[in-house]
């Protein structure tokens, strides 16, 4: 099991990476600049060699940056064009940092079909005319309002669409898949969502997965993260998960509640050794 969490850059992007290997993680998930900002300052020199250098003493691996909250590709023309500059900038950004993956919401619209299009044309435009080893994963959703990318159709729709489909992959995150309505609660249940995914997208395409249990119901369409055991999914589920030989070589990244329990424990301890026991 590659195991991470995301973690805050606050002091700087090497912070994650330090952090990460004080909790003995393998790999680990971060912001590459402010998810709440549209503008973001310029990324020097010296913050990139830090970051390499940093990475390469503590042997994070891989890297899954995640892209900002504001990304919508398949919102109104203004919004769409920020968010395709904001896109390139996060994609230059982890090209210059050596980041593998760059995961994103695909985007909401009121007319789905609508947007899945908008979202394949514009990634088409991101990537057009570039090299680069950055893949960028769409992330499965929860379904809530018009967000896209909640059924396993949707992403692969968009995927079939993309021009450089070597450049994309998919990040499968277990709150937003059962609010979405796939359940995994049981090995039965978690065998025939995987199947579903296998047949509809493809594993080859599956390079992430965000680990969270769910606050609310199966199909609630809600994305409300919990952690680990103490939701509606159930560990049952995540020993399916650690134990999947599909998945060993893909990073797991923690995207529970942070702070601290009543005992004063820190709460990525908690969920890291909760997943831990599971492995067999």
């Amino acid at each position: 099991m590659l195991l991470g969490s995301h973690l805050s850059i606050s002091g700087g992007l090497y912070r994650a990476i330090e952090v990460a290997d004080g909790y003995g993680f393998d790999c680990v998930a971060m912001f590459v600049r402010n998810q709440r900002q549209w503008r973001a300052s310029p990324l020097s020199a010296e913050a990139i060699a830090t970051f390499v250098e940093v990475r390469r003493r503590l042997k994070i691996a891989p890297v899954v940056a995640h892209g900002s909250y504001l990304v919508n590709l398949a919102g109104k023309a203004d919004v769409r064009r920020k968010s395709v500059a904001a896109m390139r900038d996060e994609l230059d950004r982890c090209e210059r940092l050596g980041i593998e993956y760059l995961v994103f919401h695909p985007g909401s619209r009121e007319d789905a079909d609508e947007g899945v299009g908008l979202i394949a044309d514009a990634l088409n435009g991101i990537v057009a005319g570039r090299g680069g080893r950055t893949k960028i994963l769409l992330e499965t959703t929860a379904g809530q309002g018009n967000c896209i990318g909640y059924r396993f159709e949707q992403l692969a729709d968009i995927l079939e669409r993309l021009e450089s489909p070597e450049r994309f992959g998919v990040c499968l995150d277990t709150c937003h898949i059962f609010a979405a309505g796939y359940d995994i609660r049981t090995p039965d249940d978690y065998r025939k969502t995987m199947d579903e995914f296998d047949r509809i997208i493809g594993m080859k395409r599956l390079f992430a997965v965000h680990l969270n249990d769910s606050v609310r119901d199966l199909g609630s369409r809600v994305d409300r993260h919990a952690h680990i055991g103490l939701g509606k999914i159930g560990l049952a589920a995540f020993a399916e998960i650690v134990n999947d030989r599909r998945l060993t070589a893909i990073p797991m990244i923690l995207e529970t509640p942070k702070g601290a329990d009543a005992a004063g424990r820190n709460w990525d301890d908690l969920n890291a050794a909760a997943m831990r026991a599971l492995v067999q």
